[in-house]
C-alpha cells in the first residue's frame, strides 16, 4: 500500500439544493463559478452566505457547486465551537440528526465532514480499498509527522484521487500546499 495521493485542506463551505439557493438568492439566479476545484465538475462559487449560530456568525462562507440533493454546512470543529454549535464529526453527506444553524436567514443543517479520500476506481484498486472502507493515512510534514485514523474511502469514476482534511487538522500538522499521504492500514 505505498500509493501516494494529495492531501487537501477543505475550508468552511456549504452545499445547497437548487431550491435552497433560490430561497437565499432569488428565483432564476444561478451559481457563478469562481474557481474549479480538484474534484471533477466541482467549483467554488462567487456567491457567499453567512452561517449563524447561537454565539456568533461566520460571514462570507463559500458555496460549492454544483447543487446537491441535500443542504449541508461543513465547518471545522473550531468554527463550530466559535459559533456555539455542538457538531458531530462524520462522513460528508450524512446530515441526519445534525445540529441546527441558520444559513443567512433560513434554518439549515450543520455537519462537520469526516476526513475522507476521494478515489477513482482504478486508484482504489491499486490502494487495495473499496467504497466506505475506513483507513489510516500517514502524512509527513516538516516536524509534524502524523497518522490520521478514521479516514473514509469514497470511490467513484467521477472523482479525482485526493484526501480532504479540515483546517484544524491541516494546521495541527502544518500541512504544506503539496502534502502527500499514503494508506498505512485498512480497518
Amino acid at each position: 500500500m505505498s500509493e501516494k495521493f494529495i492531501v487537501e485542506t477543505s475550508a468552511r463551505h456549504v452545499h445547497l439544493t437548487a431550491e435552497a439557493f433560490a430561497v437565499l438568492f432569488g428565483e432564476g439566479k444561478e451559481l457563478t463559478v469562481k474557481k474549479m476545484l480538484s474534484q471533477p465538475g466541482q467549483f467554488a462559487s462567487e456567491e457567499r452566505v453567512t452561517i449563524v449560530g447561537p454565539k456568533k456568525e461566520l460571514p462570507n462562507v463559500s458555496i460549492l457547486g454544483p447543487f446537491r440533493s441535500a443542504n449541508q454546512v461543513e465547518l471545522s470543529a473550531t468554527d463550530a465551537r466559535s459559533i456555539g454549535i455542538a457538531a458531530p464529526i462524520r462522513e460528508s453527506g450524512d446530515v441526519a440528526g445534525s445540529g441546527a444553524c441558520k444559513i443567512v436567514g433560513p434554518a439549515g443543517e450543520l455537519e462537520i465532514a469526516k476526513r475522507h479520500i476521494h478515489f477513482t476506481p482504478e486508484d482504489a484498486a491499486k490502494a487495495g480499498v473499496k467504497d466506505k472502507d475506513i483507513v489510516w493515512v500517514r502524512v509527513e510534514t516538516n516536524g509534524r509527522k502524523a497518522i490520521l485514523g478514521d479516514v473514509v474511502c469514497r470511490v467513484s469514476p467521477n472523482y479525482a484521487t485526493a484526501m480532504h482534511i479540515d483546517t484544524d487538522e491541516s494546521n495541527a500538522i502544518s500541512a504544506p500546499r503539496d502534502l502527500m499521504g499514503e494508506i498505512v492500514t485498512v480497518d
